[in-house]
């Protein structure tokens, strides 16, 4: 680096490449440094020398060459610029003679240390593993852990795992003892030469690891190992993004040794069952999951006072609900009480025509009989047409059964809703029934139109039968004054939706003025002079109850249209 009459210019050399997370996260935190400190003002260049795979005298003398004609019209990064270098231990600098004007920002991964604190939280281990690559850093790597660890292995079982492929570094990690501490260095490189960015190896190994794995870099947490005592890259990249202001700023500058820092991963404390307890002092725990108090204490605080508030609230509500549910049970008493009147009403309105409808299979059941007597009475009685005339009587008896069941249905009083599943269709096709003798007895011609599928709703049947026969009738009312021959009610069902289907009634009576449309559900609204209002008020309560809409509206060719929609009880 080297500052210039106005800009101060900065070459960040990288050992390896740009994929190694090391040093581009220090590589990262000497640029923002920089930049910050400088407010922008000054030029940064980058270069990645990729030394891990190419370690060889030659390549390194080739970059030497390469950076130098590249940068030789770049007076300010010449000869006579200041060389901060920083990445390694002291030791490393010693071992590697750097001329007397080279500044270091040290880094000492002090192996022993992170060692230290994998025995401390697994006190009970007899086995240790050291685990290094195959690269010409790795081996180094190795070398000087011997030498660090040479008191501390005495205490365990010690093996080095080294100069194996990828593969074989996990099988044996996979089956070490699981009183076993492992320590992992680097792996740029295996022994097939494969190269590996060393965090993503440790990931591989400690994934099927039969036990905890230590390393001394901050980058192998979150990829497997339990931490270690770690220069992070951070601060060793402000260390020397530090150098380089004071350099700048044209003060004298020494050696420096960057801060360690004890780190561990809470999430593998908690999968090897290590105690949180036995870290040493001042341990960063990452991705640690905070308490409940500690995230949300704040909101809990504000919870506990708005739960005191809230217990009086909630008792006056629950009470004001219960008064709501007796309001509502009341309610639907009543409009069953009402709906039962209404069906009462209808009973007796129709009266005439069930009698009619019921005189039938009395008087053909009656004619049927005698007819049998007289035969019975002959000399040689007919015994095969005896038995025809009694399969008639029964059929009678049948029909004549039929028109009473419809009849108690009418006429049942209930004192709760009974909810059944049934066919729209089918309640059309019985109400039609029950209304066939009326509509003979007012020339009324009745039609229907159903679909050829089942529309299965959820409701009282009696009810939605009720309230088809007020609408029918109401029609009927509706065509007194109309010339017999054009007396047309007519029935259909349809599904409108996917979750819906629809019951339309139509006549061809005299329609309901425009004006009265949006009245004629109104309780006590009636066109007709002995009318009592009710019937279609209280078929809206019904279909309402039920989910249901009820409209009006006039037929373009005369006459009125009421439409009842249901909610389909299922799809499909």
């Amino acid at each position: 680096m080297k500052t210039g009459d106005h800009v101060p210019r900065v070459l960040i050399l990288y050992p390896y490449d740009e994929r190694l997370a090391a040093t581009t996260a220090a590589g990262e935190a000497i640029r923002t440094r920089l930049l910050q400190a400088t407010k922008a003002r000054i030029d940064l260049f980058s270069e990645f020398l990729d030394l891990s795979r190419f370690p060889e005298a030659e390549h390194i003398g080739r970059m030497a060459r390469y950076l130098s004609a590249k940068y030789a019209d770049r007076r300010e990064l010449a000869a006579s610029a200041k060389v901060i270098v920083a990445g390694f231990s002291s030791f490393t600098a010693e071992e590697m003679d750097l001329p007397n004007d080279v500044v270091g920002a040290f880094s000492d991964f002090d192996i022993v240390k992170t060692a230290e604190m994998a025995r401390g939280l697994q006190p009970e281990a007899r086995h240790l593993f050291i685990i290094g690559g195959s690269s010409e850093f790795d081996r180094s790597w190795l070398a000087r852990a011997r030498a660090d660890l040479a008191a501390f292995s005495k205490d365990y079982e010690t093996t080095y795992l080294e100069d194996l492929t990828i593969e074989e570094f996990t099988k044996v990690a996979a089956e070490v003892p699981r009183d076993s501490i492992i320590l992992a260095l680097t792996i740029l490189k295996d022994r097939d030469g494969r190269n590996f960015m060393p965090r993503e190896a440790v990931k591989q190994i400690a994934e099927t690891a039969g036990a905890p794995i230590y390393g001394p870099y901050l980058t192998y947490i979150d990829y497997g190992v339990v931490g270690g005592s770690v220069v992070t890259f951070e601060s060793l990249g402000k260390t020397v993004a530090d150098l380089a202001l004071e350099a700048v700023a044209g003060k004298p500058i020494s050696n420096l040794e960057s801060p360690q820092t004890y780190v561990a991963d809470a999430r593998q404390l908690e999968r090897w069952g290590l105690s949180e307890k036995n870290l040493p002092a001042g341990a960063i725990q990452m991705f640690k999951e905070p308490t409940f108090w500690e995230q949300y204490w704040l909101a809990a605080v504000f919870a506990l006072a708005v739960i005191t508030f809230q217990g009086t609230v909630i008792a006056g509500l629950l009470i004001e609900r219960r008064r709501r549910q007796a309001a509502e049970t009341e309610s639907r008493h009543r409009l069953l009480e009402v709906v039962h009147l209404n069906q009462s009403a209808t009973a007796g309105a129709l009266s005439a025509s069930i009698a009619h409808e019921l005189n039938q299979p009395l008087g053909a059941i009656r004619s049927n009989a005698e007819a049998a007597a007289v035969i019975l009475r002959s000399e040689r009685p007919d015994l095969e047409l005896i038995g025809q005339i009694l399969v008639d009587i029964q059929d009678d008896d049948q029909r004549a059964h039929d028109v009473i069941s419809r009849i108690r249905g009418l006429l049942k009083k209930r004192s709760e809703i009974d909810w059944q599943e049934f066919d729209l269709n089918e309640v059309a096709t019985s109400a039609i029934r029950i209304l066939r003798g009326e509509a003979e007895r007012r020339s009324v011609v009745v039609s229907s139109s159903h679909t050829s599928r089942e529309l299965p709703v959820r409701a009282d049947r009696v009810h939605v039968q009720q309230v088809i026969l007020n609408l029918a009738t109401n029609a009927m009312d509706a065509m007194l004054e109309v010339i017999t021959t054009e007396k047309r009610l007519l029935l259909e069902t349809r599904l409108t939706t996917e979750s819906q289907v629809e019951l339309s009634i139509s006549d061809t009576g005299r329609g309901i003025p425009d004006e009265r449309l949006a009245s004629i559900f109104e309780p006590f609204y009636t066109t007709k002079p002995h009318g009592t209002g009710l019937g279609l008020s209280i078929a809206r309560a019904i279909v309402e109850t039920y989910g249901g809409k009820i409209s009006a509206a006039n037929r373009p060719g005369g006459g009125a249209v009421f439409r009842v929609v249901l909610p389909l009880a299922r799809n499909g």
